[in-house]
């Protein structure tokens, strides 16, 4: 199956293309370690304004988001889905987790990935679940593994 990832920047947001191998990878492996299958995946950087708007317009929720991801898979199709983030929440997150920028983007797009393949964070036992996954998947791009 020929797999896509594409990124596109909005607002005058920036993701270095240098991450772009490292995203691809975690990608796949998430899909690879769940066994379900992918045709692309869309990532759209844009600022906190934009992607409030579309919180506001398709999930009536009138606050500041990181990511919202969409998937447009049909029955048992592949997976086709969009992740849009923002990333002055990405840059914000950071600053106060105090962890680096990349760190930060990996796990906002991991977290994405992770709700493409079914994990929820509507409790605290699927959000620390969740942050298991992410971490488990950053590590494994960044070769800390």
């Amino acid at each position: 199956m020929n797999y896509k990832t594409y990124i596109e920047s909005r607002d005058g947001t920036v993701v270095p293309t240098t991450l772009l191998p490292q995203i691809r990878k975690g990608i796949r492996a998430v899909f690879y370690d769940h066994q379900i299958p992918y045709t692309s995946i869309s990532i759209v950087t844009m600022n906190d304004e934009s992607l409030l708007e579309i919180n506001k317009n398709f999930l009536n929720h009138d606050y500041y988001t990181d990511i919202i991801t969409f998937s447009y898979e049909e029955d048992d199709s592949p997976v086709e889905g969009e992740l849009l983030i923002s990333i002055d929440r990405i840059k914000e997150n950071a600053a106060d987790l105090k962890v680096d920028f990349i760190h930060e983007l990996l796990r906002v797009v991991f977290h994405g990935v992770l709700h493409l393949v079914g994990y929820n964070d509507a409790t605290s036992y699927e959000k620390e679940e969740m942050r298991e996954k992410e971490t488990h998947y950053i590590d494994l791009v960044l070769n800390k593994k």
